[in-house]
């Protein structure tokens, strides 16, 4: 029983911390894009969802996103970001984690993970900036500037989780003993 309580107690916060992590990273340098705003979030929800599997990339990309547009006054995209920044960092986590695989920073997996978890992110934003806006052509508008923010994001994750691994970092972190439902 203890023993999963501690299990529990450990996934709680490295969720938490993940999700702090996401926050940050989305709120210390914002460049203003057609409706938003360009920022490194999105390399902190790939690197989350890279270490920790579907689940922490899922509530930190969702929950810290929301947070920062949130504290930074962009209060109606709260909503669609959580649920597209939940996506991404679910889809990232599970293609960059299936089957349990550890973290492999050079592998084409994790290629495919971290440019499909940007899809997901140019798509939905894309199309809530289209509802919104009740137009197409206004979503659109978004689309070069979330496609720069997702590459920028990309090229932020692989050198982060490079120089982790190359720190030995990776290694220390409970990463590999995460499931499928982000438990520790």
């Amino acid at each position: 029983m203890n023993r999963q309580k501690g299990k529990e107690s450990r996934a709680i916060a490295v969720n938490a911390l993940a999700a702090a992590l996401v926050c940050i990273g989305t709120m210390a340098i914002q460049i203003p894009i057609p409706l938003g705003y360009m920022h490194l979030g999105n390399a902190c929800i790939l690197l989350m969802a890279a270490m920790f599997g579907p689940v922490t990339g899922m509530l930190a990309g969702g929950i810290g996103s929301a947070m920062a547009d949130l504290l930074t006054g962009y209060t109606q995209w709260v909503l669609p970001t959580l649920l597209i920044k939940c996506a991404m960092g679910f889809v990232a986590g599970s293609l960059a984690r299936e089957n349990g695989h550890s973290l492999q920073m050079a592998s084409p997996r994790t290629f495919l993970a971290s440019i499909s978890g940007t899809a997901v992110m140019v798509f939905g934003y894309t199309a809530a900036g289209a509802v919104m806006n009740g137009s197409i052509y206004t979503g659109l508008l978004q689309v070069p500037g979330l496609t720069v923010e997702g590459i920028l994001g990309i090229a932020v994750f692989y050198a982060a989780g490079i120089a982790l691994r190359r720190a030995h970092v990776l290694r220390i972190l409970p990463h590999g003993n995460t499931d499928r439902k982000g438990m520790i």
